[in-house]
């Protein structure tokens, strides 16, 4: 069993930056396919970054430069961090790992970006 716990979301100001934690726990033998995506009202849900085999990071273009996806072995946790942040990055944020061919997914935590 695996489980996702999310942390770090709330209400920032354009330009504003937050940075959102993902702590895994169960029974994980690989911490390598982590990423993070996003859900905003009325849309599907996006991939926003990944951290995937190899320590290769890949981001959606619209977050490209401004995000960045890291994470801890020790403490089995994975990062996202959120800089320059704009309205439209408002949504609900998902960590995910992906291990044995099965998905994982945290409960989501809010992100507003509003003045």
């Amino acid at each position: 069993q695996v489980q996702l716990v999310e942390s770090g979301g709330g209400l920032v100001q354009p330009g504003g930056s937050l940075r959102l934690s993902c702590a895994a726990s169960g029974s994980i033998s690989s911490f390598n396919g982590m990423a993070w995506y996003r859900q905003a009202p009325g849309k599907q849900r996006e991939l926003v970054a990944i951290d995937a085999s190899g320590g290769t990071r890949n981001y959606a273009d619209s977050v490209k430069g401004r995000f960045t996806i890291s994470r801890d072995n020790v403490k089995s946790t994975v990062y996202l961090q959120m800089n320059s942040l704009k309205p439209e990055d408002t949504a609900v944020y998902y960590c995910r790992l992906m291990q044995f061919g099965s998905l994982y997914w945290g409960q989501g935590t809010q992100v507003t970006v509003s003045s």
